[in-house]
């Protein structure tokens, strides 16, 4: 094998489920004459995350894990050495395939107790165990990130939380399920993405913390990590001047931070993978093609992700790297593809995702993390009234209270009709809100006008809010610190609304545990 071989097996680029046939064959044509180690699958072109934003995209949607489980067979016939296939699945393979099963966010989780990362431990298992069967070898997750910045726009709830011994316990449980399912994990982003407000996607974040202090907060989970034998670490787009001399330069392309930090004074000696370098935060700062692929090679990354110029990417890292560099990452992807099993992996034949199985598991987690943000603390009596925000009046959550104490459901929506007046019939309400979206951007997805609706409806008489969503957006709710009691289940899952509606019946009790981190 020649030394462009080798090299070529250090990349990753970027393949898209929904894509043309032309692109399909222009990647298949990648694979053969340059001879790339991997390929990374994101869902399109348009929208690199998530069907769940229900973002408007002229595609069609249809037969999504079909789409790509003919891809990965298509790519892996075209190699000569077989492909190291990689997929951001965070919360399983839904995260970018549709019809697939989804599990809880790292932030539904992190409101369990610390004592459940068993249960942590089991979720990656059966995510694992639904990438490996489709053909996929790594995850790159967990996120290792402590969600230190309330503010940060691309964190959140992907992260376990804000303490950083349960995040540490989490991820390496996480971690250790993908490996029982025979798939390679991820930690990530290194240094640590939590307490930056900036969306490494758009620019660069900049941690202004002291050496000493990222060592005690946003470096702790990785450190647990390598000490337990994690076998790969990414390394975020994010600066860390204290770590490079003052110096505001990205980590995923510092030698100083890589090389000379984690690997050597860390004892890493796992595989150090780039995050996309088509990212902004650092993909402009390179205009001659094939320049960032060196630059992050040099710096110390084993594995080149989501490269948009892999054979100007090649061709610098001949001209340029040390022949030692170059063997030593290459023999770590041949390991990993050894230990993995890709030479004796047998074609995709049939998929299983054990639908029922998958369900009751939900329905084991949903009280774990069902958490009480807000309780007065104060008995209720008198009629009640529902409210419904954001989501159809016939909710399961509404539905399985009615069954057993049936009462009036009100519409809180923009049509401006003022149902204050009908509310003033009932002594208290009940109010189900269901956050439209995960990510902060554009407010979460909800309408900031009926949450001030809502907020007058809770000065005149009390009011139970249970959300369906990312607590996060709780301070978009104004003045949610006044209401009566407000009841966190997370998810929109139909286990989620059965354990919220079983824990307004008094059937069972919130076993999780959340609060919002001060800015």
């Amino acid at each position: 094998m020649d030394q462009k071989h080798k090299i070529a097996q250090l990349f990753s680029p970027a393949a898209f489920i929904h894509d043309t046939e032309e692109n399909i064959q222009a990647m298949e044509a990648l694979v053969r004459e340059q001879k790339i180690g991997g390929i990374t699958f994101f869902h399109s072109r348009h929208s690199a995350a998530a069907n769940f934003e229900k973002r408007q995209e002229t595609l069609s949607y249809k037969n999504t894990l079909e789409k790509l489980q003919t891809l990965i067979t298509r790519y892996q016939k075209a190699a000569e050495i077989p492909l190291l296939i990689s997929i951001d699945a965070e919360f399983g393979l839904a995260m970018r395939v549709e019809k697939t099963p989804q599990y809880p966010y790292a932030i539904s989780l992190g409101a369990m107790p610390i004592e459940s990362d068993d249960l942590v431990e089991e979720v990656g298992y059966r995510i694992g165990k639904d990438l490996r069967q489709c053909g996929i070898h790594v995850n790159f997750a967990p996120v290792a990130d402590i969600n230190t910045n309330p503010k940060n726009p691309v964190i959140g709830y992907r992260s376990f939380g804000t303490d950083r011994e349960k995040v540490s316990r989490f991820a390496l449980a996480y971690y250790r399920g993908l490996r029982k399912a025979g798939i390679e994990g991820s930690f990530k982003h290194f240094p640590g993405h939590g307490d930056t407000d900036v969306d490494s996607h758009l620019g660069m974040p900049v941690i202004q913390k002291s050496r000493e202090q990222l060592m005690q907060e946003e470096i702790f989970p990785f450190l647990q990590g390598i000490k337990a034998g994690v076998g790969m670490v990414m390394v975020g787009h994010l600066a860390a001047p204290a770590l490079t001399q003052g110096k505001n330069i990205p980590a995923s392309i510092s030698r100083e931070i890589i090389t000379d930090f984690l690997k050597t004074e860390l004892g890493f000696n796992g595989i150090v993978v780039s995050d996309a370098l088509n990212m902004r935060a650092i993909s402009n700062l390179f205009p001659r093609p094939g320049e960032l692929e060196w630059k992050a090679f040099e710096a110390g990354n084993d594995l080149l992700c989501f490269s948009e110029n892999v054979r100007e990417g090649i061709d610098w890292i001949a001209q340029h790297a040390h022949p030692a560099e170059i063997e030593a990452s290459f023999e770590k992807i041949m390991t990993l593809k050894k230990k993995l099993g890709l030479f004796d992996e047998k074609p995709i034949t049939s998929i299983d995702f054990e639908w029922e199985d998958y369900r009751a598991f939900l329905e084991r987690l949903a009280p774990q993390f069902l958490s009480v943000v807000v309780d007065k603390g104060l008995p209720l009596s008198g009629k009640m009234a529902k409210l419904s925000i954001q989501e159809p009046e016939q909710n399961l959550f509404f539905n399985t209270i009615d069954a057993h104490s049936p009462c009036p459901t009100f519409i809180l929506d923009d049509s401006e009709m003022d149902i204050s007046e009908e509310l003033d019939n009932y002594d208290w309400v009940l109010v189900s809100l269901f956050v439209p979206s995960a990510k902060p951007v554009n407010n979460f997805g909800l309408d900031l006008h009926l949450l001030e609706r809502l907020s007058t409806i809770a000065l005149k008489k009390p009011c139970v809010l249970y959300l369906f969503g990312n607590p996060l957006s709780l301070p978009k709710i104004p003045n949610h610190s006044d209401f009566h009691k407000i009841v966190c289940a997370f998810q929109q899952f139909p286990a989620c609304q059965n354990a919220a509606a079983q824990h307004f019946l008094g059937q069972i009790q919130a076993q999780g545990s959340w609060k919002q981190k001060k800015d």
